[in-house]
């Protein structure tokens, strides 16, 4: 059959199920061209007396069809490009094992710190006294996750599929926290939670039903005693902000460059250096007491804490992401250890300035956040584990780090409540219950990620992510 275009025309054939890049509106022109002229090519003599078959046939009926024609030829790509970015599934890609060995350090420093948290006389004096910036390291952290898994993925991935990849990533195991911390509820009923004694078992169900939904909990509502935004499980509060961090990224910070971006942290660092200095810009860092300059709060749903909350996420989790597209990281022999050693000294260092010069403990944390944290994300990400023993830590160390970090406080609840109940128990009692809940604390986060987590994110995987085309 003789080509019936001109010689510098090609016939353009019908469009396939092929993944076309929407890069433009010229993209999208070039398909919906290849459309018109698939269906022409298909009836000729049809199309061709297409726009006269009408009654309102003329010059204006002719070109209110083409317009009508277009948009509906518009949606159809826009619903086929859909239903193929929904169809794609993506592999994840190489992980950095040092970066999941150095989470795993950061979620061991955090049980540490809560549970000698309970036995110190004041936050001052508290022997793992930084313990709280490991979760400005894990925001850090997530940054840079996020930025290198899902940066170059957004032509094939929509924002739905984003939001079931962190919600399969993130909430099964969030679930399992705090129905963990639900079952001891009752149990932790003495003098450290006292209003868990006054809580009907209808108004406790409810909460949890609350809490398993991520959704922040007003003080207001609070069964425990303590304000936080999940009173079932306190921990959760940096998952809340985790998955607002995660909705910014997929709505907004995506679309920057590198130069808007570095703006962001620019300005995060600047209110970051405001609160730990405790610049009282708009009147909400007032009678912080022990936590004056320090980073402490944004756990509860208060104006002072919500403030606290996001000036927390919003540095460390920028200059992750300022940092994975950089792409420029540091390797260093022993990367692992040097950096694990760095995440040890930095939390366990005690309280800089004593009592008297807290402005010095400022300028520390200031310091941490901004630019210790991104060098230890640098070295991490640059440097290779070369033994076998290496590599076999940090793998164990990735794979508790998450669920350690969600679970431990079921038993944590338990240290304060046996405290609350023996204040005057000896030492040795008290030592030999740390080390056993410790132990506790590993054992629960391998088995629940191992006989729960992985099964659970797999069979969601499988139903929302493995689609088959037909």
């Amino acid at each position: 059959m003789e080509n019936s275009y001109p010689a510098n025309q090609q016939a353009i054939q019908p469009a396939t199920n092929q993944t076309i890049a929407i890069g433009g509106i010229s993209t999208l022109r070039e398909e919906v061209y290849r459309i018109i002229m698939a269906n022409h090519i298909e009836n000729p003599h049809k199309s061709s007396t297409f726009f006269q078959d009408y009654p309102f046939a003329g010059q204006a009926g002719g070109c209110f069809l083409k317009v009508l024609t277009s948009v509906i030829l518009i949606f159809q790509y826009l619903y086929r490009k859909k239903k193929e970015m929904s169809q794609t599934y993506l592999a994840s890609k190489p992980r950095y094992e040092i970066l999941d060995g150095l989470r795993g350090v950061a979620a061991i420093v955090v049980v540490l710190f809560h549970m000698l948290e309970c036995y110190a006389p004041d936050q001052v004096q508290q022997i793992i006294n930084h313990g709280y910036l490991s979760v400005d390291f894990f925001f850090a952290l997530s940054g840079f996750v996020v930025a290198y898994a899902y940066d170059d993925r957004w032509d094939r991935m929509s924002l739905w599929d984003f939001v079931k990849r962190r919600f399969i990533r993130l909430h099964p195991m969030a679930i399992f926290g705090t129905l963990l911390c639900a079952c001891f509820f009752y149990l932790n009923m003495g003098p450290a939670y006292p209003l868990i004694e006054n809580t009907p078992w209808y108004v406790f169900l409810l909460i949890t039903l609350w809490c398993l939904t991520l959704i922040p909990v007003p003080p207001a509502y609070d069964v425990r005693g303590v304000a936080c935004t999940n009173p079932i499980d306190d921990p959760t509060w940096t998952l809340q902000l985790e998955y607002l961090a995660n909705m910014i990224y997929a709505l907004v910070l995506r679309h920057l460059n590198k130069i808007g971006l570095g703006i962001c942290c620019l300005i995060a660092a600047f209110f970051t250096v405001s609160l730990t200095m405790n610049w009282d810009f708009f009147h909400l860092l007032e009678g912080r007491g022990y936590a004056i300059n320090t980073v402490i709060g944004g756990w509860s749903l208060v104006p002072q804490q919500i403030y606290i909350g996001l000036i927390r996420l919003s540095c460390p989790f920028l200059m992750g992401m300022m940092l994975a597209r950089i792409g420029k990281f540091i390797n260093l022999r022993g990367g692992f250890y040097w950096c694990a050693f760095l995440i040890l000294f930095i939390t366990c260092i005690p309280r800089i300035g004593g009592y008297e010069h807290t402005w010095m403990n400022g300028i520390y944390e200031s310091v941490c956040i901004i630019l210790v944290f991104p060098l230890i994300l640098s070295i991490g990400a640059g440097s290779e584990i070369r033994s076998q023993r290496g590599q076999q830590l940090c793998k164990f160390l990735g794979f508790i780090s998450y669920p350690l970090y969600i679970t431990h406080f079921a038993f944590v609840y338990m240290l304060w409540t046996f405290k609350g109940l023996h204040p005057d128990a000896p030492a040795s009692t008290v030592i030999t219950l740390c080390v056993g809940l410790f132990i506790l604390s590993i054992a629960t986060a391998y088995a629940s990620m191992k006989l729960f987590d992985i099964p659970v994110r797999e069979y969601l995987k499988k139903k929302w992510l493995h689609k088959q085309k037909g």
